[in-house]
């Protein structure tokens, strides 16, 4: 099975080819040089467990990563040709992995930015991310710590890579390495845990509330897919902020997310109700309790103060269908693959593959499928939602289902 946006372009390449054999004779088009963008602001947060640098930028483009040791610093190239960031220098949010950071015009192509390490690190994950309403293109650098050993490997591979006889250490204007990556090689995968902000979802008579349960196991997902080493990882919201739903479904769409997954733990009025379940998107809902969450679910922006969007007319298009076709036909084998996992260790509705007329799914262009965790609004549920082992055993669960997915693709020939 070949992955969407292979799917797409095998379908849109079908319809440029009858527009190109009408203009054969049209002269080749002149080759457009592309204007590198501006570096508009940089912040580091740390703690003594992780760092993370984010980089706004005024378009998208490529980055390279290079450790660099005496002193023990991580320096992020992007391409870019200006920067204008308000403080340059200066100490990161917070204490821990980062001690300062500097940011300088390393070349006319490139702006650097150095962050100087307490201690031994080393990147956790790397991605870029597309501009979205009032947000600029950003990259996003996760940094995790490292043993001397590991950082000292790190070191040596990126010397190798540079084909310089010493390491750069001074030398601000030198390359970071050779080592330019080109953005989007692994898959991107877009967490959403649910609610968050005044909207907290499900809640208990004790006060627990469902926008933080999900948050919580998210970021547990979010750890165990990228130390896998084969996943890149956003998250639609990573504290408690209020997104609307078409905000969480644009984020993954503008950033040509490769599967988008839902985290939510609802309730219901009849509290023996239990068990996870994975579901689709269909108009028709499997049963009437599926209808009633996929309704709860859908009217989050209404209480928060926010009229639904109109949906636009049913499309008649075939190249439309046949995309909407394709991604039912990927969600529904990424429910199955994620099902499959969890069923040796976690409880399990009844039929746990269910459909219904979740918004948060509703990407034509995505693979999308929302996760109930299990109910507040049972005993047993709750005790688990409350464990550490059980989220533990449950995103790990989770995270073989996505990989699963992904080795279920054909890579393209």
């Amino acid at each position: 099975m070949k992955s969407f946006h292979t799917f797409f372009l095998s379908m849109f390449g079908a319809v440029l080819l009858l527009v190109a054999s009408a203009q054969a004779q049209e002269a080749p088009a002149e080759p457009v040089s592309v204007a590198l963008p501006n570096v508009m602001d940089v912040r580091v947060s740390a703690t003594p467990e992780r760092a993370r640098l984010v980089i706004d930028l005024a378009g998208r483009t490529e980055f390279a990563l290079v450790s660099l040791a005496e002193p023990n610093r991580l320096a992020i190239d992007v391409r870019a040709a200006t920067f204008s960031v308000p403080e340059p220098s200066g100490k990161p949010s917070g204490e821990g992995m980062v001690s300062d950071y500097l940011v300088e015009q390393a070349a006319p192509d490139r702006v650097r930015t150095t962050l100087t390490l307490s201690g031994a690190a080393q990147v956790q994950q790397a991605y870029m991310l597309e501009a979205f309403e009032d947000q600029p293109a950003r990259l996003v650098v996760d940094i995790i710590p490292a043993t001397p050993e590991e950082f000292a490997a790190n070191v040596a591979r990126d010397l190798a890579a540079s084909g310089t006889a010493a390491p750069p250490v001074a030398a601000s204007s030198t390359p970071a390495g050779g080592s330019e990556l080109p953005i989007a090689t692994r898959p991107l995968v877009v967490i959403d845990p649910g609610h968050g902000g005044i909207d907290s979802g499900a809640e208990t008579p004790g006060g627990i509330k469902e926008k933080d349960i999900v948050l919580a196991f998210a970021l547990r997902l979010q750890e165990l897919l990228v130390a896998s080493g084969r996943f890149d990882v956003a998250l639609t919201r990573e504290d408690d902020t209020f997104l609307r739903l078409e905000e969480r479904v644009a984020l993954a769409r503008t950033n040509k997310a490769d599967i988008f997954i839902s985290i939510h733990a609802d309730s219901f009025q009849q509290p023996e109700i239990r068990g996870a379940s994975v579901y689709t998107r269909d108009e028709n809902a499997t049963d009437v309790l599926d209808k009633v969450l996929a309704d709860s679910e859908n009217k989050t922006d209404i209480i928060a103060g926010f009229a639904m969007p109109q949906m636009a007319p049913e499309v008649v298009d075939i190249l439309l269908d046949l995309m909407r076709r394709e991604m039912r036909h990927q969600s529904f084998t990424l429910a199955q693959a994620i099902v499959h996992q969890l069923e040796p260790s976690v409880e399990l509705r009844r039929f746990p593959v269910r459909q219904a007329d979740f918004f948060v799914l509703q990407a034509p262009d995505v693979p999308s499928v929302l996760v109930e965790l299990g109910f507040l609004s049972n005993a047993d549920d709750m005790a688990n939602l409350m464990q550490g082992d059980w989220q533990d055993r449950t995103a790990d669960a989770l995270a073989r289902g996505i990989s699963t997915y992904f080795d279920s693709i054909t890579p393209e020939e």
